[in-house]
């Protein structure tokens, strides 16, 4: 069987401060440029959150260290799996991504997550044709890991953002 997700391609945390956190990561890691994308919204016709609709707002900062994203998330307001783990363990890392091939491998791979124990805890569509879920997964010794499908206009974006560190 041929599995239905990548290896991971994110590495993401939570933070209150995008500043404090891209110039730490920044010192640590070697980053050269990070790129902002100021106030998202996460809608509720397109994203639920512990089942019910969610309505929330993050700002995001993204870079790569070689092929791998590094993505920072400070949530703005509502409520959302970012403001619930910024609460309740305060800044971190949140997160791993994997990646489906398709959206029908991306159904896939949450069927398999939940028969492995690991349910949807958040999941939607962002502008620009991103499908994400995240499942809960703290057995595997991570918060969270995020299942994603990237369309390619997106995988366009993520291509010149990564093109930016060279």
């Amino acid at each position: 069987m041929t599995p239905p997700t990548q290896s991971p391609t994110q590495i993401a945390w939570v933070t209150p401060d995008l500043d404090a956190t891209e110039k730490a990561l920044t010192g640590l890691l070697g980053v050269r440029k990070w790129v902002r994308i100021p106030d998202v919204h996460f809608a509720p016709d397109a994203c639920s959150y512990r089942g019910e609709p969610a309505d929330f707002v993050a700002s995001i900062s993204l870079s790569y260290l070689g092929d791998m994203q590094l993505e920072l998330i400070c949530p703005v307001r509502g409520q959302s799996i970012y403001s619930e783990f910024l609460r309740d363990s305060g800044p971190g890392l949140h997160h791993i991504c994997i990646e489906a091939e398709s959206p029908e491998k991306f159904d896939t791979a949450l069927t398999e997550a939940a028969d492995h124990g690991a349910p949807v805890v958040q999941q939607g569509v962002m502008p620009g044709g991103i499908q994400f879920a995240y499942v809960s997964a703290p057995q595997a010794g991570v918060p969270f890991v995020e299942i994603a499908y990237v369309s390619p206009e997106m995988r366009a974006f993520y291509d010149y953002i990564k093109q930016e560190q060279r």
